[in-house]
C-alpha cells in the first residue's frame, strides 16, 4: 500500500496517534482548556494565566451562570429604578432585612458593582474566546482537508473492498460523489480528502458574537433609556418634554435632547366590558383613539388607536397604553356665585370595578361668606355603576349609573410650605370639615347635574358630567432591536452548533501486491455519533456501484462494504 501525502506529514517514525490526531486536528476552533495549568513565574505569567482563565469555557459559562443568578434578586426585590414606593413599602416592614439589601446593593441589582462586574467579565471573556476562534476559523476556511492518516483502520467509521478497476478512476469518482454531496474535497496522494459540516462552528461563533451583542444592546438601553408615564383625559393631549411627565427615569448617560419631538391628543377612550357570566367586568374593548404628529412644530397630524400591547411607535419611542379611570366634571362657585374651578379631576382606581377616590383641589381664587381668602378641598369617591344598598363599592366598570360622593373641606392645603404633596391625597391638618345641620361632616351622593351647597352661603360645587382617562407609558430603548437580533442570532447560532456534525472522509484507493486495487474508506466526527457511519456506509454503496468487487479466487467478505459500516478494530467506542 503506498503512502500518503498529508498537508502536514508526520516525522518519520511518529507513532501512529501522532498521525491520527493530525487527521483529526482542527475539527473544532474552541480553546483547551487550561483551567488546571500552573502559571509562569514573574507578572507576565500570572497575566498569561489569569488571561486564560477568563477566556476559557469553564470560566465563560460560569460567569453566564452568575449573570442568571444575579438576575434573580432584580426579579423579586422591589428596585428603586423602577418602583420607589414599594422599595420604602418594604424599608418599613423589613427594616433590618432592608439594610442588608443596602449594604449588597440588593435595591439596585442591575447598577450594582457586583453585578456590573460579572457583566463586564463575561463581556471581557466573550470577546477573548471569540477573537482567536474566529481567526482560527477563517484560516481553516482557506486551508484544505488534512490527508489521510496511514492506517484508516483507527478511525471510528471504516470499510474496505478490491476492485479492477484503475485506482485513479476510484478516486476521480469519489471526488465527483463528495462534491455532489457539497465536502469540500481534495486530492493529497493516493487518497481523497473531504470535510463537510463547516456551518455548526459558524453557528459556535455566531452564537457567542449574538451574546455581546445582547450585551451591549443591555447596556446601550440601560445607559440611554427613557421612561415615564403621563395621565391623559380625554380632550387633553401630551408634548414629549420633561415637564410634561407625570414621572420619568432615564438611563446614566441620557440627555434630554435625546427626546424623540413628538405630541398626542387624546380625542376618545373607549372601554367594553363582560356584561355577564364569570367573566363579568372583563375588558372586552380596551383602545384609545389618537390624534398626534411628529417634530418639534407640530405639522402633519395624523391618527391611530392605540391598545394594549399594541403601542403607538414613533421612532425610537413607543407610546403604551397602561391604565384607564374617570375624571369627573366640576365646577365650583363661591357665595357671590363666581365660578373658581372647573375642571375636570381625575381619581384613580381602588378595584377592577374602578370604584375611585381622589381630591378636588380649589386653590386660588375663593373666598368664603365674609371675603376671606381660604382654599378648598373636597374628599371624593366615585362609583360609576351605583347600587342603593352598596355605597361602599361599584358593581360594574362602565358608566351605568355614576355617583359622585363628596366630602367638603376649607382652610390651608399647605401647598406654599414647599413640601410636595400627591394631587390624588388630602392633608387635614390645617384643614376643617363643613358641618351639616346635625353637626356631622358634610357628605352627599352626587349624580351627573346635581349641586352640593355649602353651609353658611360658603358657595357649591356641581357635578357636570364624566370624561375619561387613560395613563400612556412612553418608552425608549435604542437597543431593543439589537437585543432581539442578537437573541434570534443566538437561538440559530445554538441550534446549527447542535444539529450539525462537522465530519471527514477520506478514500484511498491504492494498487495491492497481486495488482488489484484496495478501496479503503473512513470517516472522522468531532464527537461519536452514528451519523458519521450511516453517511460513510451510504457513500460506500455509492461508490462501490462505480467501482464494484473484483471477482476471483480471492474474493471474499471483505470485497463488498459494510452498508452500515460499524467502528474498526482498534477504533475508540
Amino acid at each position: 500500500m503506498s503512502k500518503t501525502t498529508p498537508d502536514a506529514p508526520a516525522e518519520s517514525g511518529a507513532p501512529d496517534d501522532q498521525d491520527l490526531g493530525a487527521a483529526g486536528s482542527q475539527l473544532s476552533t474552541a480553546p483547551t482548556d487550561t483551567l488546571a495549568s500552573v502559571p509562569g513565574l514573574g507578572v507576565i505569567g500570572w497575566a498569561r494565566w489569569f488571561w486564560r482563565q477568563l477566556t476559557s469555557m469553564r470560566v465563560a459559562l460560569l460567569l453566564l451562570l452568575l449573570l442568571a443568578l444575579g438576575a434573580i434578586p432584580g426579579s423579586l426585590i422591589p428596585q428603586s429604578g423602577s418602583d420607589e414606593t414599594k422599595v420604602a413599602e418594604f424599608r418599613e416592614a423589613h427594616e433590618t432585612l432592608a439594610q442588608l439589601y443596602d449594604r449588597i446593593g440588593l435595591f439596585h441589582v442591575y447598577s450594582s458593582v457586583w453585578f456590573s462586574a460579572i457583566y463586564i467579565l463575561l463581556f471581557v471573556s466573550l470577546i477573548g474566546c471569540i477573537v482567536p476562534r474566529t481567526w482560527q476559523f477563517v484560516g481553516q476556511l482557506r486551508g484544505r482537508p488534512p490527508g489521510a492518516p496511514k492506517r484508516l483502520t483507527r478511525l471510528p467509521a471504516y470499510t474496505t473492498w478490491r476492485t479492477d478497476a484503475e485506482p485513479e478512476q476510484v478516486r476521480e469518482a469519489a471526488l465527483a460523489l463528495l462534491k455532489k454531496r457539497r465536502f469540500r474535497t481534495h486530492l493529497a496522494g493516493d487518497a481523497v480528502a473531504a470535510e463537510k459540516g463547516y456551518l455548526r462552528e459558524i453557528g459556535n461563533l455566531a452564537f457567542h458574537i449574538a451574546l455581546i451583542v445582547m450585551l451591549v444592546a443591555f447596556a446601550w438601553g440601560q445607559l440611554f433609556k427613557t421612561e415615564g408615564n403621563k395621565l391623559v383625559v380625554e380632550g387633553d393631549g401630551f408634548s414629549n418634554t420633561l415637564t410634561q411627565y407625570d414621572d420619568f427615569k432615564s438611563g446614566t448617560l441620557f440627555s434630554t435632547d435625546d427626546l424623540t419631538p413628538f405630541s398626542f391628543s387624546l380625542k376618545d377612550f373607549t372601554g367594553t366590558y363582560e356584561t355577564s357570566g364569570p367573566n363579568k367586568g372583563t375588558p372586552r374593548t380596551y383602545q384609545a383613539a389618537l390624534t398626534y404628529s411628529v417634530g418639534a412644530y407640530g405639522k402633519g397630524k395624523k391618527k391611530s388607536v392605540v391598545k394594549v400591547n399594541h403601542p403607538l411607535e414613533i421612532g425610537d419611542s413607543k407610546v403604551y397604553l397602561t391604565a384607564h379611570g374617570y375624571a369627573p366634571v366640576v365646577t365650583v362657585r363661591d357665595g357671590k356665585g363666581d365660578i373658581v374651578y372647573s375642571d375636570a379631576v381625575p381619581l384613580l382606581p381602588l378595584d377592577s370595578n374602578v370604584t375611585s377616590s381622589g381630591v378636588v383641589k380649589v386653590l386660588d381664587g375663593y373666598r368664603n361668606a365674609k371675603g376671606v381668602g381660604e382654599q378648598l378641598a373636597f374628599q371624593a369617591f366615585f362609583l360609576p355603576s351605583y347600587v342603593k344598598g352598596m355605597e361602599t363599592a361599584s358593581t360594574f366598570p362602565a358608566l351605568r349609573n355614576p355617583v359622585l360622593n363628596l366630602a367638603p373641606y376649607h382652610g390651608d392645603l399647605g401647598v406654599n410650605s414647599g413640601i410636595p404633596q400627591s394631587v390624588y391625597q388630602l392633608d387635614t391638618t390645617h384643614m376643617k370639615e363643613f358641618k351639616d345641620s346635625k353637626g356631622l361632616q358634610l357628605r352627599s351622593n352626587l349624580k351627573p347635574g346635581d349641586t352640593m351647597t355649602l353651609p353658611d352661603g360658603a358657595g357649591s360645587i356641581t357635578y357636570e358630567g364624566t370624561k375619561e382617562w387613560a395613563n400612556f407609558q412612553i418608552t425608549q430603548q435604542p437597543g431593543s432591536g439589537w437585543a432581539l437580533v442578537g437573541a434570534f442570532g443566538a437561538i440559530f447560532g445554538l441550534a446549527a452548533s447542535l444539529f450539525i456534525q462537522r465530519r471527514r472522509v477520506w478514500v484511498r484507493a491504492t494498487r495491492g501486491a497481486d495488482g488489484v486495487t484496495v478501496v479503503e474508506m473512513a470517516g472522522l466526527g468531532r464527537s461519536e455519533s452514528a451519523k458519521v457511519p450511516e453517511e460513510l456506509g451510504d457513500l460506500a454503496g455509492i461508490l462501490y456501484d462505480q467501482a464494484p468487487g473484483a471477482s476471483g479466487p480471492e474474493n471474499d467478505s471483505a470485497t463488498s462494504p459494510d452498508p452500515h459500516v460499524v467502528p474498526a478494530e482498534g477504533a475508540e467506542k
